[in-house]
């Protein structure tokens, strides 16, 4: 027994995953750009995102990312992909006790690289997480990230939350799939390969 964990990903060209669904969204760090998603989002896109969902058995979310999507999708159960996420499993990482009122939501208390671990030993399927930047920092430290399904808009934002962060532990990935949609958004898949390989070209 043992789950595959997904980190799936909206990121800018230069990697910036903050604020894409909408300005107010995470102003943190005065962060302007908030929406820039939305302009590029098509019917591939949400047939993109139908699909993974459909692949989870679970998602993963940091404290802040869950208290914004549970804030939302209770109230639209028949927007697309509603039911969907408020009917899968899906767990809040945070290092204080909280509650969860969400359905189907369990809290993992404590440092997030032990609990994540743990959850991956005693799980089937796959577990993807959703926006969570800094709990996907953690997991890239620990290496629990099995596979990146990102999609890549096609904006330059110049500052905000990255994907990768200064420090990310190295690694060797392996492309699996790429497509585009008609918005010009770029939809590629990796999976972890354990360290980076080098080599010469001389």
């Amino acid at each position: 027994m043992a789950s595959k964990l997904v980190v799936s990903a909206f990121v800018s060209l230069d990697g910036v995953m903050q604020g894409p669904g909408g300005p107010g969204e995470d102003d943190s760090n005065g962060f302007t750009h908030g929406g820039w998603l939305a302009p590029h989002v098509d019917e591939v896109f949400g047939q993109i995102m139908g699909d993974q969902l459909e692949q989870a058995s679970g998602m993963l979310l940091g404290r802040r990312s869950y208290d914004i999507l549970s804030s939302y999708w209770p109230g639209v159960p028949d927007e697309e992909g509603g039911a969907r996420i408020n009917s899968m499993p899906k767990y809040v990482v945070t290092r204080t006790p909280r509650t969860a009122d969400w359905r189907n939501t369990t809290v993992l208390a404590g440092e997030a690289a032990e609990t994540v671990a743990e959850l991956k030993r005693t799980t089937d399927g796959e577990i993807m997480t959703q926006g969570s930047t800094d709990l996907i920092h953690t997991l890239q430290r620990a290496e629990l990230v099995d596979e990146y399904r990102l999609l890549v808009f096609p904006v330059v934002l110049g500052e905000g939350k990255r994907l990768f962060a200064p420090g990310t532990m190295p690694a060797g990935l392996k492309l699996t799939g790429s497509t585009t949609t008609g918005a010009g958004v770029l939809y590629v898949t990796y999976a972890w390969e354990g360290k980076p390989r080098t080599g010469s070209v001389a």
